[in-house]
């Protein structure tokens, strides 16, 4: 009876574990799901035309801090004007960072 504690006990605990190291194992937000949240945010204010999105996390400096991130470019009409954006997404939270209009 009291090997079958112990055993019941490990079980849990080993799967317990597994649960807790693969979701601190994710360390970043899919590009996909960058991409939407930047979209999200920028077609509130005009029709975006076009996107592009570099799939692998950069470092990027900011106030003398270090930051793994997206970045995205967006196309997009703002009435009878077209304008670029260059917008830096921290690859770990979702959170944007910067959006710059890029002149041509």
């Amino acid at each position: 009876m009291k090997w079958k504690n112990f055993l019941t006990g490990a079980a849990v605990g080993f799967f317990i574990g597994y649960l807790i190291k693969n979701e601190y194992k994710k360390e970043f937000i899919s590009s996909d799901k960058a991409l939407k949240i930047v979209k999200n945010h920028l077609k509130e204010t005009g029709k975006i035309d076009g996107s592009w999105i570099y799939t692998i996390p950069q470092d990027y400096e900011s106030n003398g801090l270090t930051y793994k991130v997206y970045k995205v470019g967006i196309s997009r009409s703002t009435g009878e004007t077209n304008e670029q954006l260059e917008v830096i997404i921290d690859a770990q939270t979702g959170t944007i960072l910067n959006i710059q209009k890029i002149t041509p």
